[in-house]
């Protein structure tokens, strides 16, 4: 499942990130990495941008981004 396809209030478990060069580095510099759980905490309205928690840190990340994280629900 990719990331952009959690709803609000969903937990998962980071499994890979697609991304490459510059965007792929500043994701994992932000703490996006794999094996990290992370939180939907708001979608816009649009569905761009979708805020996450992963860490205790709040983040937004494009949904074009978020395609590219593939993810694993947890309960």
């Amino acid at each position: 499942m990719k990331l952009s396809e959690l709803k609000k209030g969903q937990k998962a478990k980071i499994i890979s990130i697609n991304l490459e060069g510059p965007k792929k580095r500043r994701v994992k510099d932000m703490g996006v990495l794999p094996d990290e759980i992370v939180e939907v905490e708001k979608i816009a309205p649009l569905g761009d941008p979708i805020d996450i928690v992963v860490k205790k840190y709040h983040l937004s990340l494009r949904k074009s981004e978020a395609e590219q994280i593939e993810v694993e629900v947890i309960q």
